[in-house]
């Protein structure tokens, strides 16, 4: 994987830079910029990488217009997998932690900085109250690759399954085909009416595509009890 400071992250690394003194950053903001950028790539991750980081931030951009504060959600989109074992399940609860130290110790607001990790603890369930702007946009960037062209989803379930490669095959498809129904009984995927129109039609299909080939054709979806979509029993469900 490159290292922190090689070209690919550069782009990120000053994109962190700009965001931390707009946000108020009493110290450089460097430092901790590498640090997240060096976990991004450590030799575990096949998808939550520095692309996935890039992909949600630009994501996000896109969405903004439906947050209440836009950089709040780019700060929690730097830390929602900034801590990411797949075999673990506490993954959103250190990584929130980790917003809290490093935030906290950059100088940033109290206020901001809870509300940073109460998004990055968001990222468990995918599921914003009504009326939660930030949060919306969030899990909206964080499940985007959902509606992605049937070839770049077929790479995100790929690099998905290589992350979880120490779960046997058979108990693999079991978890995922559980999400897979889950997510395809939701009334929709996607809170903010930009992602839904943009990604909702071509999620639906690469679930029903993916499912298909986990279970045969004739799988059928139908109401199903909400479940974490990233929990170690249903792997690899989402962002």
């Amino acid at each position: 994987m490159p290292e922190a400071d090689a070209p690919a992250t550069e782009d990120l690394l000053t994109a962190w830079t700009a965001l931390l003194h707009r946000c108020g950053a009493a110290t450089d903001p460097g430092p901790a910029g590498l640090e997240l950028l060096r976990r991004w790539s450590e030799p575990q991750r096949r998808y939550h990488t520095v692309d996935h980081l890039r992909a949600v931030l630009g994501h996000i951009d896109t969405l903004a217009e439906h947050a209440d504060d836009p950089d709040a959600v780019r700060l929690a989109a730097w830390f929602h997998d900034a801590v990411y074992r797949p075999d673990r399940s506490e993954n959103e609860e250190r990584s929130a932690a980790l917003a809290v130290r490093a935030l906290g110790g950059s100088g940033l607001p109290a206020a901001r900085v809870a509300e940073v990790a109460r998004l990055v603890r968001l990222t468990v369930t995918h599921h914003p109250e009504p009326g939660d702007r930030d949060g919306e946009v969030l899990c909206d960037a964080d499940l985007a690759v959902l509606g992605g062209a049937p070839a770049a989803y077929a790479a995100y379930a790929a690099a998905v399954r290589e992350e979880y490669a120490f779960v046997p095959g058979p108990d693999f498809r079991a978890g995922r085909a559980a999400v897979l129904r889950q997510l395809l009984a939701l009334p929709a995927l996607y809170r903010t009416t930009t992602a839904h129109r943009r990604f909702d039609a071509p999620a639906r299909a690469n679930l029903a595509a993916e499912l298909a080939e986990l279970t045969g054709p004739t799988e059928q979806t139908g109401p199903a009890e909400h479940t974490d979509p990233t929990g170690p029993e249903a792997p690899g469900a989402s962002g």
